[in-house]
């Protein structure tokens, strides 16, 4: 296999919302550099990059692919990735590891929210960008609309590189502002382009968005800046070296007009990658944390230095096991070669190295720092894992996975099943680390949590596919807690039992009080005078934690009481822990009961980040879920509400949400405090517990 080095290798991310046509464009990309021969459709279910059933069933990608195809000698490693937001988590792992982000719009349809929610990640990632404005063929196709609103929303540096000559149902042919030619496609299997110039009425149009690249490309530097003041233009080399430069600086985002379906606009777009789109290299290499020394260095994509790999995804195929996905920032890495990972220390050996075509591998001996690759049965490493030689223990910063905004809990359907659903769901996990897993011993629950419901719909799926399982999800139990709101200065609870033989007996008085919020526990052995022996309190203060543990109200754990033991009796042959414990925990009961008992609720703190027209609505809903406003803020064009809400009132919130906004909203949430519930809640979570109870008896 043809050998790349750094220089020659581009990394792009092909990102945008859902249906934008991601995956056609990987698969025209591929055809039309040889990678393929013969081009797949989404609609039949044939593309090299959309190849699980799930992917085929659903018309959608689920997971990112990588791709890789030559073009001029060139090296172009794609990222296809997911455009529905449930699946953000491979988006960001793909987003980490890419030298470009490709935005790919709707020409008709223009920037949508998944658009907006990516925009974002290339300004955390401070990724150099390109965007593509794909289904010019459209009828309803509106170009110039989309790249204005690209340049206002997405990125002020958009400037066009190539556009239609027309646009709709007979979009053939593009004019290329670089090159100031037209280039003309055949239909999309031929790979056939033609050269002309530019027409006279088009001319003017073609000048013009040539000055603004100019003028953009003009601002990077001083230098040229000056030239450009001095001459009123660049020359084509000082325009050439300059189009890097300002990529790498983000201060141009280049946009291109293609169809994927028709092949017009490819050749264009892949001719830009190699000659302008940034390398690895070109970036400089990537910061690490030196991890004996526990500060940062700079580790350059040289194939010649020590190797360093970041695993940014795990695959699991039937056939195969699981499979590493992994960029090499510094350094060679061959076959057999032994590696440290860093996080735990352990040694991992590269047995098995592919390049890959969706699930097509092709085994390779060596790939270089800057290249993407996969690896297969590594016995300890996990997405996020840095493996590096024992003479570099460097660690790379770490993708950060979106927080779950959805949960819900698995109910197996038969028993016995567990051992196979905790296998399952910690590969599911392993896959896409933006689901979640977890057992609550709390609630008694395994709960899944991620991006929304059709993430976690899918994952039933799953389980029942590859492993032979069915669950089913229900809303998550609320760790209500109990406590109490007043005192009581005595109350006393005599054990004593009689049956033959020896007897049981414990005697006790305690005083209850309630606590400050948060505060716990409090046990006070206040006896004088050993009317209760002393080896009998722990055992009275283990009666009490175990039926706070339990709850006395609704099942749940009771909080921030203070008990005084201060009186009691014992019997010198029938007395015993036990008696003084079961003693203990009775007149905690009974005490509870007394002083005025309350249920507390979790409250979380949520921020719901929304399109101005659709505040009002928002708001409403919020106010509707025994939410308080906390206040607003702005985004650029969104709205920030800050409100507290019960988590009662929280489940599924995320869908509700997307469906008042036509998609357009999002919120994240994080535990406040707990607060008491309102009577009438309180009074149908008690009924609910105690029908549980019965339905259990």
């Amino acid at each position: 296999m043809k050998e790349y080095g750094a220089d020659a290798i581009r990394n792009i991310a092909l990102v945008g919302h859902g249906g934008s046509g991601k995956t056609s464009l990987s698969e025209i990309l591929l055809y039309t550099a040889g990678e393929i021969n013969r081009i797949g459709t989404v609609s039949e279910g044939n593309t090299v990059s959309d190849y699980s059933p799930n992917e085929i069933e659903k018309q959608i990608s689920i997971s990112t692919s990588l791709l890789h195809l030559d073009w001029n000698h060139n090296k172009v490693n794609i990222l296809d990735t997911p455009g529905y937001t449930d699946f953000i988590g491979d988006v960001k792992a793909a987003m980490r590891v890419c030298d470009t982000a490709v935005m790919v719009l709707k020409s008709a349809e223009g920037i949508e929210v998944g658009t907006e929610i990516i925009g974002r990640f290339v300004d955390e990632f401070a990724l150099p960008s390109a965007i593509l404005i794909n289904k010019v063929d459209n009828e309803h196709s509106r170009f110039q609309d989309t790249s204005a609103k690209a340049r206002e929303r997405l990125s002020s540096g958009a400037v066009v590189i190539t556009y239609p000559v027309h646009e709709g149902v007979n979009f053939n042919a593009i004019v290329d502002i670089l090159k100031m030619k037209v280039y003309t496609y055949d239909a999309a299997g031929t790979r056939k382009v033609t050269e002309s110039d530019i027409p006279a009425d088009l001319k003017d149009e073609a000048e013009s968005y040539r000055l603004q690249l100019i003028e953009k490309v003009a601002e990077t530097t001083e230098e040229l800046m000056n030239k450009y003041f001095e001459e009123g233009t660049l020359s084509d080399k000082e325009l050439e070296l300059g189009i890097k430069q300002a990529m790498m600086k983000r201060n141009l985002t280049p946009v291109f007009a293609v169809s994927a379906t028709k092949a017009v606009g490819i050749n264009n777009f892949l001719d830009f990658v190699v000659k302008y789109f940034p390398s690895a290299a070109d970036r400089g290499g990537e910061e690490a944390l030196l991890i004996n020394a526990n500060n940062k260095i700079k580790i350059a994509p040289d194939k010649n230095a020590e190797p360093v790999l970041f695993v940014f995804k795990i695959i699991s195929e039937q056939h195969v096991g699981e499979l590493s996905l992994f960029k090499v920032f510094s350094g060679s890495i061959h076959t057999g070669l032994d590696l440290i990972n860093v996080a735990n220390n352990k040694t991992e050996r590269l047995s098995q190295l592919s390049i890959l075509n969706g699930h097509n591998r092709k085994e390779v001996s060596k790939l270089t720092a800057g290249d993407l690759g996969a690896v297969v049965k590594l016995r300890d490493t996990h997405t996020n894992n840095t493996l590096a030689s024992k003479n570099l223990t460097v660690m790379i910063d770490k993708i950060n996975f979106p927080e779950p905004v959805i949960q819900a809990a698995i109910i197996p359907k038969a028993k016995g099943d567990e051992d196979k659903i905790a296998a399952g769901l910690h590969t599911l996990h392993e896959e896409d680390p933006s689901f979640a897993v977890k057992y609550d011993p709390e609630i008694s629950q395994t709960i899944i949590s991620g991006q929304g419901e059709l993430q976690l719909a899918l994952a039933v799926k799953r389980l029942k596919e590859r492993y032979n399982v069915e669950v089913d999800l229900v809303e998550p139990r609320i760790p209500y807690r109990e406590t109490i709101k007043s005192s009581v200065n005595d109350v006393e609870y005599k054990h004593k039992k009689q049956s033959g033989g020896r007897g049981q007996y414990g005697h006790v008085h305690f005083k209850m009080e309630p606590l400050p919020r948060g505060t716990g526990f409090e046990f006070v052995d206040a006896i004088v005078g050993g009317v209760v022996p002393g080896r009998f309190i722990p055992a009275v203060e283990k009666g009490i934690q175990e039926i706070m543990s339990k709850g006395v109200l609704a099942g749940s754990k009771v909080v921030d009481v203070k008990v005084t033991l201060f009186d009691g009796t014992y019997h010198s042959v029938d007395s015993d822990e036990m008696s003084f414990k079961i003693a203990g925990s009775m007149c905690f009961k009974k005490g509870f009961l007394e002083a005025k008992p309350c249920l507390l609720e979790p409250i979380y703190e949520i921020e719901v980040k929304v399109p101005e027209e659709y505040m009002g609505d928002v708001m409403g809903d919020i106010s509707s879920r025994r939410g308080k406003i906390l206040g607003m803020d702005s985004d650029h064009h969104f709205q920030i509400i800050k409100a507290n809400v019960p988590l009662a009132e929280l489940y599924k919130y995320s869908s509700n949400l997307r469906s008042l906004t036509q998609g357009r909203g999002a919120y994240k949430s994080k535990f406040a405090y707990y607060e008491e519930v309102p009577k009438e809640v309180e009074q149908k979570v008690i009924e609910e517990y105690n029908k549980s109870k019965e339905e259990g008896n």
